[in-house]
């Protein structure tokens, strides 16, 4: 029987798994201790197979985890895992050492940025909702609205598609982040068909930010974010997560991940890479929600404590080196 009471990550939903199937994964769905398990498989030649739960698995205690992780670890074996990546959303003061003795736990880098990320209340009215906001950040929605800056929900054309990756790309030119080809960004989009919105902001009738959101029942998650460079209406990237809140919303979500912070203790860090960014979202609500981050399992003991200490981080490095883009 299916645990009903946990609600899994967007990131652990089929559409989701089906994007990186596209991009190279095998994709299992196992029912492990009462709920579906979304797990992405690679195999490395002449040393096996990793495992890479995206934000999951689903829980919501040690105790739970440890029920999962069980069942997890038996499958893992019956499939000659070597290792397997976890990001459970437990809170980040999580007491992780009895299962760090048990299963050896290796705490390693997440691969999903928002380990540390802002939500958004969705469940109060939108006058309350705007309310809630800092007063920078109400004030920069009104003066683009009063600017004249213009936000759409559009179709996901190749126009359109596009614009959004033009505006990615120059973000990550000026941020100095890698980027994926155009053709994942929009099979992405298009495969979320209405559960997910493409927004964009104009400014004098060209493209001046853009944005994606996912919903999936009371979750919803801004997915991917981005702007022109030189900013020339004040306000744009506030009045488009404005419309997207408001677009997740009608949709039934009552929680907004904005999908990525600094860490708590690190919120006021001026040196932190996720600083800016994170300073922009806490406008809309300046809590800093913050999870345990990711686990390597080593599920063959010394293979798989090869995999964490050395042999990960140099199938990362080669990947990247020929494809320009992220092993997961």
């Amino acid at each position: 029987m299916l645990n009903n009471t946990l609600t899994p990550s967007i990131l652990q939903q089929r559409t989701f798994l089906d994007q990186k199937a596209r991009a190279g994964w095998r994709i299992h769905e196992f029912e492990v201790a009462g709920r579906t398990v979304g797990v992405m498989e690679k195999t490395i030649p002449l040393f096996g197979a990793i495992w890479y739960l995206p934000k999951g698995p689903a829980t919501d205690s040690v105790e739970d985890l440890s029920q999962v992780l069980d069942e997890l670890i038996a499958l893992a074996r019956k499939h000659h895992v070597v290792s397997l990546k976890i990001e459970p959303e437990l809170p980040h003061d999580t007491d992780m050492s009895p299962l760090i003795e048990r299963y050896g736990l290796l705490k390693t880098r997440p691969v999903q940025y928002n380990a540390a990320t802002v939500i958004v209340d969705l469940s109060q009215s939108l006058d309350d909702l705007m309310r809630s906001f800092n007063q920078k950040g109400r004030h920069a929605i009104r003066r683009a609205e009063r600017d004249g800056v213009v936000v759409k929900k559009v179709e996901t054309t190749d126009e359109n598609c596009q614009a959004m990756y033009d505006l990615l790309r120059a973000t990550a030119d000026g941020a100095g982040f890698p980027i994926r080809p155009y053709e994942y960004y929009c099979d992405f989009y298009r495969a979320y068909g209405e559960d997910g919105g493409l927004f964009l902001a104009y400014f004098d009738g060209q493209p001046v930010a853009g944005g994606f959101g996912m919903v999936s029942g009371t979750k919803s998650m801004y997915k991917d974010g981005a702007s022109v460079r030189d900013r020339p209406a004040y306000g744009a990237s506030h009045l488009l997560q404005w419309h997207m809140i408001q677009w997740a919303k009608a949709k039934g979500s009552l929680k907004h991940d904005l999908a990525g912070a600094p860490p708590i203790a690190r919120a006021h860090d001026h040196t932190h890479p996720l600083y800016a960014i994170g300073k922009f979202k806490r406008q809309f609500n300046s809590e800093i929600t913050e999870y345990i981050g990711a686990y390597n399992v080593p599920v063959a003991p010394i293979r798989g404590k090869l995999w964490h200490a050395y042999l990960e981080k140099v199938v990362r490095k080669l990947y990247f080196m020929r494809h320009k883009q992220s092993w997961y």
